[in-house]
């Protein structure tokens, strides 16, 4: 894009803003029956549509899980729609929430089919798999067959995702190519960090705890939808070009 949209009012960053603030409000009074339509669900789930790759990511599960997610969109998604022009951010943005979604769905399904061929090679039954599926009820007394094991199972199956955490990690690595020398502070660290250190810290840090189920910023966090959402990012933005020295613009 030319220079002249460094300057314009980032429209496109407010918008999607005004509507994942206007999509929590219903949540946090509980008000809204549909919300299992708009979550983004494991395929095999009755609840789950296709759409949801979309929905999902403008339910948010906590008031905190908005705040910073709107404060990231915010800092980092209106430079890049000044650098970019807002019909290409937000094609940006939506790629990079849908691709975080699919990355995080094929993950899952290679999860679940593990579980079930260890339940499989414990003994248990079609049967008894479907009952743990659809009720978190199995048979005690089987070596091997831990209470952890099967709530992950089950949770797999039954917990649906919300929120943009893997547009806005697409997002933080779009800046970190574009804005590499750019500091930012860490919450637990008190000194400015350049970008291009920052992002690829917090993208290893999300994917050591996907891998090891131990995490820093709490439970149920959806990891591998982070480090999804990053690398969309970084491959579009790889294919795309980048506005910078050397670089030819995205366009």
């Amino acid at each position: 894009m030319n220079a002249n949209h460094s300057g314009h009012t980032p429209l496109v960053t407010y918008i999607l803003i005004g509507l994942c603030v206007f999509c929590y409000i219903p949540i946090a009074t509980e008000a809204l029956p549909a919300q299992n339509s708009f979550a983004l669900y494991f395929p095999d789930n009755p609840d789950y549509h296709v759409w949801q790759y979309i929905t999902s990511l403008f339910m948010h599960g906590s008031l905190m899980h908005l705040l910073f997610n709107m404060l990231a969109l915010w800092m980092f998604g209106s430079m890049l729609e000044r650098l970019w022009g807002g019909a290409k951010f937000l094609l940006f943005y939506m790629l990079c929430g849908i691709g975080a979604g699919l990355i995080y769905t094929w993950i899952n399904q290679y999860e679940f089919n593990q579980f079930i061929n260890e339940f499989r090679n414990l003994g248990l039954s079609a049967t008894d798999i479907r009952s743990i599926v659809e009720e978190g009820v199995y048979r005690t007394g089987i070596p091997g067959l831990t209470e952890a094991k099967v709530r992950d199972f089950y949770w797999l199956y039954h917990i649906p995702v919300v929120g943009a955490s893997g547009a806005i990690y697409g997002i933080l690595v779009a800046f970190a190519i574009c804005f590499p020398n750019h500091k930012l502070l860490f919450i637990f660290i008190p000194y400015p960090i350049a970008a291009k250190y920052f992002v690829p810290a917090l993208l290893l840090i999300d994917l050591l705890s996907g891998v090891t189920g131990f995490s820093i910023f709490g439970g149920n966090v959806a990891h591998f939808a982070h480090v999804g959402g990053g690398v969309v990012g970084f491959l579009l933005v790889w294919l795309l070009g980048r506005r910078g020295r050397n670089t030819r613009p995205l366009e």
